[in-house]
Formats: C-alpha cells, structure tokens, sequence
C-alpha cells in the first residue's frame, strides 16, 4: 500500500530525483563529529525519501533506520542502501513522522530533513517533533531542516485556526515558522539549541527584493532533553 499514491512524491520522476540528490553536507559534518562521540551510533531518517542522506550516513559508520510513507521512495531506498551501503547498515520501513515504531531514547542523531514542514496542522507538526523527541537518547542530536515564515509574503494569511500552515507556496498546508516559533515548539518536546551547530537561515531573499520561489529554510542542531518531562 502506498498512501502518497497520486501525489507528486511517489511519482517515478520525483522518486528518481530524489534518488540522485546529493546529502546535506552540513548533516554529513555535523553526523561526523557526532561519530566522534557516539563510534556506535544509531540514527534515525525522519522522511527519508531515497536515502539521499541516508545512505551517505551509513558510510560514514551510522546504523540507520528510515521512515517514510512512499513505498516508491522506500523501493528506491533499499535498492540503494543494497548498492552502496555496507553491512546492511540502512533499515527502511514505512511509517507516519506522527508514529514512529522504534523503542524509545534509541537513537543518538535524529535526522527531520524537509518532514516537518509537510505536516498538514499544527497538531501533526507537534506530534511529529514529540516522536522525535521520544525516539532519541538523553542528549542525542537533531538536525532540522525545515521551512521557514519567509519564504512567504509577510500578508499571507495561515489556514483559518491555525497559526503557521499555510497553503499559498504548494497549494496544500504546509508549515512555516518562525525562528521564535520553531525553537519554542522544539523547545516544549525537550529539544535545546546546541550552539555548536547554529540555527541559520537559507534563501531569505534580501529586503526590496522578491522571492526565487525557493523556499526560505531553516537548518540547525538541537539537542534532547528529557529532564523536564
């Protein structure tokens, strides 16, 4: 069963550039340091689409598992998982950001590449980070890429009753943060900024000048948390 079936991302054209986009090469600096500290590590893909990011993580020494709801994405994923990573080291299964079927505190680095954003309400936008948050280890990293307010007009209006969905860069609900309003969501499912991997701000077109029809994105570290559960 594929429950994207229809949709832009199971479609062969999306799967396959998908397929062929490179890693994040900030993850892949930040996920080595990481390796520096955890030489066993576990990390979990969020989303993980083909296993762009995956796959890389694998090389550098990780023990991934990656969700997502394609089953084209997931094919294409452990097609090249099989072809390029060693040891059987990349685990794809088809899973929901909201339902993450992995034991708790079990993994070390918490990859939400472009996830989050695709929540479709507020409601699946916290129950997605609150997943994470379940699913990593007392101070385990997260590494967020997500979309932020201004890739939008500053007049666009959210979907009545919400506060940061939107429909107007997709045409489907979307969310948009601020930076105040990411790290305060981050921040009430445990997860602290970590200052050695700043939150920054990519795309942002510079005043008087109008977006590319990129989208504005938000990337940084966090890390979890737990004592004020």
């Amino acid at each position: 069963m594929d429950p994207l079936a229809g949709s832009s991302w199971s479609t062969p054209q999306t799967v396959a550039g998908f397929a062929k986009s490179p890693p994040n090469a900030r993850l892949m600096q930040v996920a080595a340091d990481e390796l520096k500290r955890r030489p066993e590590g576990r990390a979990l893909d969020i989303g993980c689409g083909a296993a762009r990011n995956a796959v890389p993580l694998a090389r550098l020494g990780w023990r991934i598992v990656g969700t997502d709801l394609s089953w084209p994405m997931l094919t294409a994923a452990r097609g090249r998982a099989h072809e390029e990573a060693p040891d059987d080291r990349v685990h794809v299964v088809q899973a929901p950001m909201t339902a993450l079927p992995v034991r708790e505190g079990a993994f070390d680095l918490i990859v939400a590449h472009g996830i989050w954003n695709l929540a479709r309400s507020s409601d699946e936008f916290r129950l997605g980070v609150r997943e994470a948050a379940r699913a990593a280890a007392p101070g385990g990293m997260l590494f967020v890429f997500t979309f932020s307010r201004n890739t939008l007009p500053a007049d666009a209006l959210p979907v009545p009753g919400e506060r940061f969905v939107f429909t107007q860069f997709s045409g489907e609900p979307q969310c948009f943060l601020t930076a105040a309003e990411l790290l305060a969501e981050l921040g009430a499912a445990g997860f602290v900024p970590d200052a050695a991997v700043p939150l920054v701000e990519h795309n942002r077109p510079k005043p008087g000048m109008l977006s590319g029809g990129a989208p504005v994105i938000y990337e940084g570290g966090f890390r979890v948390d737990h004592s004020g559960r």
